[in-house]
């Protein structure tokens, strides 16, 4: 199978987990008082906000699926300075905040297998990434995957 077939099959499966987070409805599992719902509501735009800025920060190098753009350098700048995914950080963030709004179990239990679908994502598109950019084991040395630690030095 090509790697462009295997990048789609990461979108398609990614596509299912987060459409099962917003088409099923919520529940009464657990309370979502009104300080709750701000807070997944932050994480939710935030999280958004993210996705954004860290899919314009790429420039030309920003692909649908996980496969490197042949033409493009590899991207240390801007939130790739604190997370070698923050896209994936960014679309994680979103998803705690429709879970804790959810008060949902169902939710809770799709997003915790979205947790672990992108990080067995990230790990393919990081063999992809190291076979293309010579620097990518230097760069994922010293940062990390998806959640900033401030107390690292990055590239």
């Amino acid at each position: 199978m090509s790697r462009a077939t295997i990048g789609w099959l990461w979108v398609g499966g990614q596509a299912i987990l987060l459409g099962a987070l917003v088409i099923l409805p919520g529940s009464d599992d657990w309370p979502t008082p009104n300080w709750l719902q701000g807070i997944a509501a932050v994480l939710f735009f935030g999280g958004l906000a993210l996705i954004a800025v860290a899919a314009l920060g790429l420039g030309t190098a920003l692909t649908p699926t996980p496969v490197p753009n042949k033409g493009a350098k590899l991207s240390t700048g801007g939130f790739y300075r604190y997370v070698r995914h923050p896209i994936y950080t960014g679309v994680l963030t979103v998803v705690v905040g429709i879970t804790l709004r959810s008060g949902s179990w169902i939710h809770l239990l799709i997003a915790i297998l979205t947790v672990g679908f992108f990080d067995r994502k990230a790990a393919w598109e990081e063999r992809q990434l190291a076979d293309r950019y010579p620097d990518y084991a230097d760069y994922a040395a010293v940062t990390p995957k998806f959640v900033p630690q401030p107390w690292r030095t990055s590239v």
